[in-house]
């Protein structure tokens, strides 16, 4: 009850209308272009300029991939920065004048030319294209109404995951921490990743799926790298949620074997578990894990500050079998169904 009487301050609601103008913007620049209704993802013919086009590429140069990995005096007024161009040398560079300070940090890819190796450009993080593809581009078309039953799971749900995405400030008003992760738990087909896609549809967050057995791979170390991608990925975003489904796939208890055959995938589970409580903050990232075998899971993984929420999906009971008949039309039309109480008190 806490909740619904926490107003949000001036400086939020500033912070939104920035947002919403940002997204407006960003809507009109889509229509202008057509390029989310292209198929090739290219801009309509009628927009290009190739002659404009062919001048920019004669005036710039092609740029070489480096590593910055060190900034020297970074306080002062003519900060130098220690580049490490891959197989060749490393290097004491300035920047270009189109290159702000404040856009280069220790650690990222930068674009340099071959001349001088002056920094031109900051790069994004090198993300593998099958972690890039979990990335759900669409929002689902699953809503809260179209979950029978399930009231309790989805107002814990709510609370612990779209609350602290959509209102951040009341979290910080009331000096609390928001839950990180939660665990949704339960028998075969009670629902649990419908619950995650209707969540996800509420919220403007960006929303990966990662099912356990993607993160199995064959060769050493494979796994664990998909997972720092992934996370790298996600601190990227303003804000975001990853859904784990199977996690028991990747996430059972450590035991030696004598073999060696489970060793890859405990290293998955090892770097799984210091993305979500490690010694780098987790940031504006929610996470959620499915699975119909919580009695597998490792204890380090259940811990709280990982997985600080456990919500369990049961069997349908009576009010859950009378809300799936009236949200279902074509079970309406069975004859059946019309004795509804005789057929939930049988079943």
């Amino acid at each position: 009850m806490i909740f619904l009487f926490q107003g949000q301050s001036t400086y939020s609601r500033q912070i939104k209308q920035v947002e919403d103008d940002i997204q407006q913007l960003l809507k009109k620049i889509n229509e202008l272009t057509g390029i989310k209704e292209s198929d090739t993802g290219l801009a309509p013919p009628a927009l290009w300029d190739l002659a404009a086009d062919k001048q920019t590429l004669q005036s710039e140069q092609p740029l070489q991939v480096a590593r910055c990995t060190k900034i020297i005096n970074a306080d002062s007024e003519d900060p130098k920065y220690i580049i490490n161009v891959k197989q060749f040398a490393k290097f004491v560079v300035d920047l270009s004048d189109q290159v702000a300070p404040t856009d280069i940090e220790e650690g990222m890819r930068v674009g340099v030319d071959r001349n001088k190796y002056q920094i031109h450009i900051p790069l994004p993080p090198k993300i593998d294209p099958t972690v890039t593809m979990m990335q759900v581009e669409e929002k689902p078309d699953v809503t809260y109404s179209d979950v029978g039953g399930c009231k309790e799971q989805i107002e814990k749900l709510r609370e612990v995951v779209e609350t602290p995405l959509l209102h951040p400030e009341r979290f910080v008003n009331l000096g609390i921490e928001p839950p990180k992760g939660v665990l949704l738990f339960g028998p075969p087909g009670t629902g649990k990743t419908l619950c995650a896609r209707a969540v996800a549809n509420r919220t403007d967050a960006c929303f990966i799926r990662v099912i356990g057995s993607e993160l199995v791979q064959k060769y050493v170390g494979e796994g664990a790298r998909m997972v720092r991608e992934l996370f790298e990925m996600a601190r990227t975003k303003k804000a975001c949620l990853i859904f784990f489904d199977e996690i028991d796939a990747i996430g059972g208890a450590r035991f030696d074997d004598g073999a060696g055959g489970d060793n890859e995938v405990q290293r998955t589970m090892l770097e799984l578990i210091n993305q979500l409580d490690g010694f780098d903050p987790r940031g504006n990232i929610k996470v959620l894990m499915a699975t119909n075998r919580p009695d597998t899971l490792d204890p380090a993984l259940m811990r709280p500050g990982r997985l600080d929420r456990k919500i369990e999906f049961s069997l349908p009971d009576l009010e859950c079998h009378g809300h799936l008949r009236h949200s279902s039309p074509d079970m309406g039309r069975c004859s059946w169904a019309a004795r509804t109480d005789a057929l939930r008190r049988l079943t």
